[in-house]
């Protein structure tokens, strides 16, 4: 193999770009006994680090773009290495260098995308609150209770803008004041940030910083965990403080303050998925399951790998725009779980999550017998 860089430049260009935590890892390896990666194939991020170190990261191959960034490693990291970091630093550095092999390059066309519509899926800007038509979902206005941001997934994918619409009638069925700003928004950013596009998520998070303030905004809620991320942790950056709700954490308010009646029942096992942007990263565990115990009839079961072990469903990092073969798919192993202690329904709260347990889901033998919802589907199933 050959360096397309000395390797002192290559070290010092992982440590510029924010991965210098390489520098605490002494190889003891936990981090590879817990990545989900290796349930499918070998995979190695203690020697990803090691590379780094020694400038000798080959950010031509795939190695460096597999991580989904969910988690699960520095948790159990001794040294408190920070290693999603470390691997967002070698991303830079080949996106800089233009460097992308070829499971990757889908990511070239996702960042044209964002730069010129705002989001990653070639959505019509002005196409991006179509979901909402007929639903009687005004535009935002200064003064009202909450800001409804959907995120790109649930203002342009077919399935998807099903959970928008089942948000926005739960929030009217509750009276919520709230309203939403369509094409006067952009894609958070998250997502691409951790493909080692750095200026474009400044770019999208400075106009849509500058549109919420514009707005009056002051609080903030999403149905996407990567939203509730970047609002909550990753703007902070920008100095700026929104008080960011998830749509999760809302219905069980919702319900625990009598402005949301289930009136039907649910006579259903379900089990519910952590994502690990809303679990690991942000610790939100108990509200959707004690919103889940409310609605009268479900049977509430948890899988293998639940609450802080969850399994990563491999859509995040960026990895949700990225090629993995049949095989490699760690959704396919949740619906195996799901399967596995019976339940009828699996239920999560994460864009990512429903794209790929729904394609996991199709690729099954007797596909129908577990059904895929988000958190919202199901409520407005009882109220």
């Amino acid at each position: 193999m050959e360096n397309i860089a000395d390797f002192k430049e290559i070290a010092d260009g992982i440590k510029e770009k924010g991965g210098e935590a390489f520098k605490y890892c002494y190889q003891c390896g936990l981090c590879d006994t817990v990545c989900p990666w290796n349930r499918v194939r070998t995979f190695s991020m203690r020697k990803l680090i090691r590379q780094a170190a020694f400038g000798l990261t080959e950010i031509e191959t795939e190695e460096i773009w597999r991580c989904t960034t969910c988690g699960r490693c520095p948790q159990k990291c001794p040294r408190g290495v920070g290693i999603i970091e470390v691997g967002i630093a070698s991303r830079r550095l080949a996106t800089e260098f233009g460097v992308f092999p070829a499971p990757v390059r889908p990511v070239r066309g996702v960042s044209s995308s964002l730069s010129v519509e705002g989001n990653p899926l070639n959505g019509e800007r002005n196409n991006r609150a179509n979901w909402a038509e007929g639903l009687s979902v005004k535009t935002f206005t200064e003064g009202m209770e909450i800001l409804y941001f959907p995120c790109c997934y649930l203002s342009y994918d077919p399935r998807l803008q099903r959970v928008a619409r089942a948000t926005a009638n739960i929030l009217n069925n509750a009276g919520v004041d709230f309203g939403i700003l369509g094409a006067m928004e952009n894609c958070c950013g998250e997502s691409i940030r951790k493909t080692g596009e750095e200026e474009l998520f400044k770019r999208l998070a400075r106009e849509n910083i500058k549109s919420f303030i514009g707005h009056g905004v002051k609080k903030i809620l999403v149905s996407s965990p990567h939203c509730y991320h970047a609002f909550k942790n990753e703007y902070a950056e920008f100095k700026v403080n929104f008080e960011v709700v998830h749509i999760s954490q809302f219905l069980f308010e919702l319900i625990r303050e009598g402005r949301l009646a289930l009136k039907k029942e649910l006579v259903k096992k379900i089990t519910y998925h952590d994502p690990c942007y809303l679990g690991r990263h942000n610790g939100i565990y108990d509200e959707p399951r004690e919103a889940l115990k409310k609605i009268p009839g479900v049977q509430l079961s948890e899988m293998p790998d639940s609450r802080v072990d969850s399994l990563c469903c491999g859509g995040g990092g960026g990895r949700i725009w990225m090629e993995t073969p049949k095989g490699e798919r760690f959704s396919d192993l949740r619906l195996d779980q799901a399967v596995g202690i019976g339940a009828e329904m699996l239920v999560t709260s994460c864009p990512y999550c429903i794209t790929n347990f729904e394609d996991s889901r199709m690729n099954r033998e007797n596909s129908d017998s577990l059904k895929v919802s988000d958190i919202t589907e199901v409520f407005q199933e009882v109220i």
